[in-house]
């Protein structure tokens, strides 16, 4: 006789959280954008505009993060 595995019920709705950052990720981006425009950039125009949209997307996703993430208690 093969035993089944118990079935996990998955609720039906999963709502969506934002994960608290840390403010090093806030820095790091912002640092990352000004080095990447001033000297990425001028040096290598597909390099430079690739670097800038990374950082960019770091700092929209830290600022989403100060806003939407719960509070934690320490």
């Amino acid at each position: 006789m093969v035993r089944r595995k118990k079935s996990v019920k998955v609720p039906a709705k999963l709502k969506w959280h934002a994960a608290p950052l840390k403010g090093s990720f806030m820095v790091t981006a912002m640092l990352g954008f000004l080095i990447s425009a001033y000297y990425v950039y001028p040096q290598n125009f597909n390099f430079g505009l690739a670097f800038m949209f990374i950082f960019a997307a770091m700092f929209i996703a830290s600022l989403i993060s100060m806003t939407k993430a719960p509070v934690i208690e320490v």
